[in-house]
């Protein structure tokens, strides 16, 4: 089958079989950020976002995704750099192996609640594993990088 999926910012015209998984067609364009974890839907590590909404990629196929918007954390770089320090400062990433899922949906969660409680923090990342930190520290830098995005646009609403 010919497929056409915009993959950060990019048409790509491909030919698949009807059986490929949308994590094996985004390797394949070279995006190392999507991983293969537990093959089961249930470990975060292949999170992209399909039309901005973010999907396991191990569990669609990637027919479903022609005619799309397909974004990995390569097309990311720059939103995902600046919350990343945040977590890199709280000794949250250990090994890394789980930090490109967690990172994208980290960024889902703040795209859909700009301000989120912790507790709709566990709920919302509670699908991404890690077998290194005790997520304690994750949530410290998630916590340490909402009150920095207040203090910003506060600083930015009191120069207006």
């Amino acid at each position: 089958m010919l497929i056409t999926i915009t993959l950060n910012h990019k048409k790509i015209t491909s030919e698949v079989s009807p059986d490929t998984l949308l994590i094996d067609w985004v390797r394949a364009q070279g995006c190392a950020s999507v991983k293969r974890g537990c093959e089961t839907a249930n470990c975060g590590l292949c999170t992209v976002f399909l039309e901005e909404k973010p999907v396991l990629s191990c569990s669609v196929l990637a027919v479903r995704a022609d005619g799309k918007r397909v974004t990995t954390l390569e097309g990311l770089q720059e939103e995902a750099a600046e919350f990343g320090a945040f977590i890199a400062d709280q000794g949250a990433e250990q090994c890394g192996f789980c930090n490109p899922g967690f990172v994208m949906n980290a960024l889902a969660l703040f795209r859909e609640k700009p301000d989120p409680t912790e507790e709709e923090i566990r709920e919302y990342l509670a699908g991404n594993l890690c077998r290194c930190s005790g997520y304690e520290g994750q949530m410290r830098g998630i916590l340490n990088f909402l009150a920095w995005k207040k203090e910003k646009k506060s600083a930015k609403e009191e120069v207006r």
